[in-house]
């Protein structure tokens, strides 16, 4: 028995001083943290697939509501957000992300960061994306769940608001080629942009604070004496490309002519019915004393390969809208006044010498005009503009009068051309009244 109890007092020393197996017993402790780790980091990638698939839901349904908002009701644009967020995460696999309480309207301030909900506005968007245990969506865990962690409360908010480019609102924008010659002189804030490029001889001016920009600089086209007869260009020099939705909007602005729940509605309009009026009897020539003050008149050139002659007076508080392309007398002025031609040819408005658009009153606002043609404006000499705008869908070309340019902007959905020796002065205001389109960007 003595020897039994030895032999077993023995072996247990042993075992006690036994190290064999030690190190798979801290592999086994290695793989169970492993395993932990790789849990957590399974559980927060797809923690982080998710909110950044609610992100991009969210921005994007932002996106469609408020450009579906510029032209629809407020129900019409929450209803396009929805359907964009189901179609990017179906309700079947994701629960519903996104509904209706959670977009609304209103207006951003960027320097507070604050959102500010009127549903009548058109101005911003707010839109919140969600998945959440009250919604019976939640993103669930995977290996955490053994520890507690079932699920993840998910949420995200997206802002969109619109703006309007400054190049649009006062400069010389051309979807083609924007040619501005020699000798002129272009203020601090004037804006000339192409989508293609711009071309420059020499002499210019550009002042500090001046944008002239395209896609590639590298396309700029100047003489071989470069930026040394161009002074400021080459500070002036951005590169960019700018969408001129504009053009997708000219029947809407020829239809808010009379409409006036339109943003296009003139001021000065006191009547939302159209005076039509057919031109053969006067010759197609037309006078202020043809017109009615503060009405539309829509004039139709009824004789073959007719046109229309614009007396050479002031024409004021008046809509015109015609078929006819336009020759204007020598010394006409338009002041509070829109010109719509739908004429479509290269030359569908031409003016021999001094048309003046605008009142030249130092940029105060009111007594601008509006010229929006389907077709090109060509020969145009001596051109004064005050707190105006061109909307042309073919080129434009003329020569504008010396010191005549405060306050300009002009659009071409082809080229413009402008000719030697006068100076583009900015206004910064007083511009108001011309035709614009909402541009839209994400803001928080």
């Amino acid at each position: 028995m003595k020897r039994i109890a030895s032999k077993t007092t023995a072996f247990k020393r042993h075992f006690s001083k036994d190290e064999g197996g030690a190190i798979t017993a801290l592999n086994l402790s290695f793989v169970v943290v492993m395993a932990i780790l790789g849990g957590v980091a399974i559980d927060v990638s797809s923690l982080i697939q998710a909110r950044t698939q609610l992100q991009v839901a969210a921005d994007t349904a932002a996106h469609a509501a408020l450009y579906m908002r510029d032209t629809q009701s407020k129900d019409v644009a929450k209803d396009e957000a929805l359907k964009i967020a189901s179609t990017m995460m179906p309700t079947g696999r994701y629960g519903e992300v996104l509904r209706a309480e959670n977009i609304h309207f209103g207006t951003y301030d960027k320097a507070t960061k604050a959102f500010t909900v009127d549903e009548d506005s058109r101005a911003a968007v707010y839109v919140k994306t969600d998945r959440l245990s009250e919604n019976a969506n939640p993103v669930t865990s995977f290996l955490l769940q053994f520890i507690g962690f079932n699920e993840w409360d998910v949420a995200t908010t997206s802002v969109f608001e619109t703006y309007r480019p400054g190049c649009l609102r006062e400069g010389f924008v051309a979807d083609d080629v924007v040619d501005v010659q020699s000798n002129n002189g272009f203020m601090n804030g004037f804006c000339i942009h192409s989508n293609t490029h711009v071309s420059a001889n020499q002499n210019n001016l550009f002042e500090a604070g001046t944008i002239v920009s395209m896609p590639d600089l590298g396309d700029l086209d100047i003489t071989s004496s470069g930026f040394e007869k161009n002074e400021g260009l080459e500070a002036a020099l951005r590169e960019g490309r700018l969408r001129l939705r504009v053009f997708s909007r000219l029947k809407i602005i020829e239809a808010g002519m009379t409409q006036k729940n339109s943003e296009y509605y003139r001021d000065y309009v006191t009547s939302d019915i159209a005076i039509e009026k057919d031109l053969t009897s006067n010759n197609n020539v037309v006078s202020m004393a043809d017109l009615t003050t503060g009405r539309v008149h829509k004039l139709t050139c009824t004789i073959p390969n007719g046109s229309m002659t614009i007396n050479g007076e002031t024409f004021s508080e008046v809509v015109i809208i015609t078929n006819c392309p336009v020759k204007m007398s020598a010394l006409t002025a338009l002041e509070d006044a829109t010109l719509i031609i739908k004429d479509t040819s290269s030359s569908s408005m031409s003016a021999p010498s001094g048309l003046r658009i605008g009142k030249d009153d130092g940029c105060v606002d009111g007594g601008g005009a509006q010229i929006l043609t389907y077709g090109g404006i060509a020969n145009a000499a001596k051109v004064e503009m005050y707190g105006s705008q061109i909307l042309a869908v073919g080129s434009v070309n003329f020569a504008a009068a010396n010191e005549g340019i405060e306050g300009a902007s002009i659009v071409s959905d082809s080229e413009i051309d402008i000719t030697s020796g006068t100076s583009m002065a900015f206004c910064g205001s007083g511009m108001d009244s011309i035709f614009e389109a909402e541009y839209f960007r994400m803001a928080g």
